[in-house]
């Protein structure tokens, strides 16, 4: 294949290496394994201009992309749109779809894996058309990203950092909101604290990913009206793998799910893939079968 390699070098497992020797040796490793790859290395502003570039490139059969989950879910949703394939390598904090994928956490590791990797598909979801690899999240995940983004932090470390210092200062007050919902079985109305929409149902692991990437399901993840030490304890629960027996998580899985918010408060926001964006009054959320192409890594190595 002709692969081009797009490398977000603000990305926090990126910005300590050397990228001209990491590229040089990307290269390497896909000629060995039959390929002919091409390496980018650009700043985050422009990362989503190059991969739209290479996108409708005719000589590039398949684009891969380095970088955090809000990097690969843009890069997903253009893949999507164009029918490129699409490779990852994890460089961001969580990595939560690579680590679906299969992809080994060390980006070295991962470079060998996806060069010897083969094409497949999975499963997309979409929140009002625009699509997304992990979950869509309103309340608890929104404020802990909103707090987070308020933070100075200038590694992959501090960010985790900043991570626990945001829950705590989320746990202060921790969100109430009145959602209804339908998914196919009635409308329904519920006082929460969270909502999380996963691109297919979560595993039990401390970091929960898709179990698997083709199961056509939205999984859907409901956590009751908390208090502050009942936020502490789902936080725990969650870091420890056991969040689905915490007393205040209902889930349930469809292929759609639309979400009204009745009493939305103005500024108020969700999160997609790490990534704010503006909560709208209705949300529909869909899943799209099988249709992202991408690289499967391989196992052996």
């Amino acid at each position: 294949m002709r692969v081009a390699a797009i490398l977000n070098r603000d990305s926090g497992t990126l910005r300590t290496m050397d990228l001209d020797a990491f590229c040089a040796e990307a290269m390497a490793v896909f000629a060995e394994a039959g390929h002919e790859l091409q390496c980018h290395v650009v700043s985050g502003s422009d990362v989503l201009a190059t991969i739209e570039r290479f996108s409708v490139d005719p000589d590039v059969d398949a684009m891969i992309a380095a970088g955090g989950d809000g990097t690969i879910s843009s890069a997903a949703a253009i893949a999507h749109r164009t029918g490129k394939v699409l490779g990852v390598l994890p460089a961001g904090t969580m990595n939560l779809f690579a680590r679906a994928l299969g992809v080994p956490p060390d980006i070295r590791r991962a470079l060998h894996a996806v060069a010897k990797g083969t094409v497949g598909q999975v499963d997309l979801a979409a929140a009002n058309n625009q699509p997304f690899v992990h979950q869509f999240g309103v309340g608890i995940h929104a404020r802990l990203v909103r707090i987070r983004n308020g933070m100075v932090y200038r590694s992959r470390v501090g960010k985790m950092l900043a991570s626990l210092r945001a829950i705590a200062a989320a746990a202060i007050n921790p969100p109430r909101f009145e959602v209804e919902f339908e998914d196919g079985s009635g409308r329904q109305k519920r006082m929460l604290s969270g909502i999380a929409v996963s691109n297919n149902p979560l595993d039990d692991g401390p970091v929960p990913v898709a179990q698997r990437l083709d199961t056509g399901r939205l999984g859907v993840y409901f956590a009751g009206t908390v208090t502050t030490g009942e936020l502490i304890s789902l936080v725990v629960d969650v870091l420890v793998g056991r969040w689905r027996a915490n007393p205040q998580v209902t889930e349930l899985e469809s292929e759609s799910l639309v979400l009204h918010f009745p009493k939305r408060k103005r500024e108020v926001h969700a999160v997609i893939d790490g990534e704010l964006i503006e909560l709208e009054r209705d949300v529909e959320l869909t899943i799209l079968p099988l249709a992202l192409s991408v690289i499967f890594p391989a196992k052996d190595v």
